[in-house]
């Protein structure tokens, strides 16, 4: 049975042959000029939204600064949150109240209680993120990353790291570090999909040489 095509909408098939609502492919799901994500990055929700980009990003509007970027295979589970720039306040000075939102648009010139910088929060590939995680403003997710449930993810976490609690914090390394720089090497999920599935063993296995030889 060939793999869904990364454009379908709801890739999942239930028993009774309907498609899963709850879980969709983003790229197909997303249209908003700040959101950027890769083909075959799937996200999970038990309450389905009609507008998947506001509840996993409600924060990103599309006259935003900043943007997000979410890579290729990519696994978002139910609750996943990312809190990207716009929902800053300024903190450097006495109070963090943001007077200039209550402004009409075009009011006037830009104001002092408003942030001066929008940090972009970037995904890598074959990222898993695990139920009710938060991404914060800034952070970067290296490839392979692995983030645990209810983790608040903030700053930038390195390649095959597996990263847990509030602040999310590496509890170990996936592999080795010459292992990392091969996988990275490879970039099995830049291989075109047919590529991928007839290879699915070696992927999702542990025999490094196997992939090497692919």
């Amino acid at each position: 049975m060939p793999f869904p095509s990364f454009d379908s909408r709801h890739p999942l098939t239930l028993p009774d042959g309907s498609e899963h609502l709850g879980a969709v492919f983003l790229k197909p799901a997303i249209d908003h000029p700040r959101f950027i994500v890769g083909e075959y990055s799937y996200a999970f929700d038990f309450d389905p939204p009609d507008d998947w980009a506001g509840r996993l990003a409600p924060y990103l509007f599309p006259f935003s600064e900043e943007t997000l970027t979410i890579g290729r295979f990519c696994q978002i589970a139910n609750g996943v949150r990312f809190i990207t720039a716009s929902a800053n306040h300024r903190y450097d000075g006495f109070t963090s109240y943001p007077f200039a939102i209550f402004d009409e648009p075009g009011a006037g010139p830009e104001r002092p209680s408003m942030p001066r910088v929008f940090p972009d929060t970037a995904v890598g590939n074959d990222v898993w993120l695990g139920d009710g995680a938060t991404v914060m403003p800034g952070a970067r997710l290296g490839n392979g990353v692995i983030v645990g449930a209810r983790s608040v993810v903030t700053g930038a976490i390195p390649d095959y790291a597996i990263v847990a609690g509030n602040p999310a914090r590496v509890v170990r390394m996936r592999f080795p570090d010459e292992i990392i720089a091969k996988l990275n090497a490879i970039a099995w999920w830049d291989w075109p999909i047919d590529r991928i599935m007839d290879n699915e063993a070696s992927i999702c296995g542990t025999d490094l040489a196997a992939l090497e030889a692919i």
